[in-house]
C-alpha cells in the first residue's frame, strides 16, 4: 500500500512585501491536524510565501516516503498554477513553480484543492505563531515552528 499524505498549507506576510512565513498542517484521515510546522522567510510576497508553505508541504510529504499526496489550500493562485488555469507570469514565482513541478513528478499521485480561508485555519494559524515569533527578531531566518495539534497548550 502506498504511504498516502495529506496536508494544508498557507503563507503569508505582514505587509506586501513584509515578514514573512509559512505554515503546514499535517492532517488525518478526518481532516483534523495531527501536526504543524511553520517558517519564517524574512521579507517576501504573499505569494512566495503561499509558495514556501506549498514546497515544505511537499518536501514535508517527500521525506515521509509518500506516494500520494493531497494537498489543501485557500490561494486560488497557487491551486490554478499547479492545475495548469493559469500561467505563472511572475518572474519571481516561477523558480519556485518549476521546483515545485519537479518533486510533484516523483508522486505517483498528486491532488491540490482549493479550500475557504476557514477551512485552512490550522496552517493559518501556523503562520501567525511563526510571524509573531519574528517580530521580536526579523532578523533571525532560523526560526521555525514545530506543533503536535492533538496536543495544543490552547485546548482547541
Amino acid at each position: 500500500m502506498a504511504a498516502r499524505f495529506r496536508a494544508a498549507f498557507d503563507g503569508g506576510s505582514r505587509g506586501n512585501p513584509g515578514i514573512a512565513a509559512w505554515g503546514v498542517a499535517i492532517l488525518d484521515g478526518d481532516g483534523s491536524c495531527v501536526e504543524g510546522h511553520g517558517g519564517f522567510l524574512g521579507q517576501a510576497t504573499n505569494n512566495v510565501a503561499e509558495y514556501n508553505g506549498l514546497l515544505a508541504a511537499i518536501r514535508l510529504a517527500v521525506e515521509r516516503g509518500a506516494d500520494s499526496v493531497e494537498l489543501f489550500a485557500d490561494s486560488e493562485l497557487i491551486v490554478k498554477q499547479l492545475q495548469g488555469t493559469y500561467r505563472v507570469k511572475n518572474p519571481g514565482l516561477k523558480p519556485l513553480f518549476r521546483e515545485a513541478k519537479r518533486l510533484i513528478a516523483g508522486f505517483s499521485s498528486f491532488r491540490i484543492s482549493h479550500v475557504r480561508r476557514e477551512h485552512n485555519k490550522d496552517a493559518d494559524r501556523l503562520v501567525n505563531q511563526t510571524l509573531d515569533r519574528a517580530e521580536a527578531n526579523p532578523e533571525d531566518l532560523t526560526i521555525r515552528v514545530y506543533e503536535d495539534c492533538r496536543v495544543r497548550p490552547d485546548g482547541v
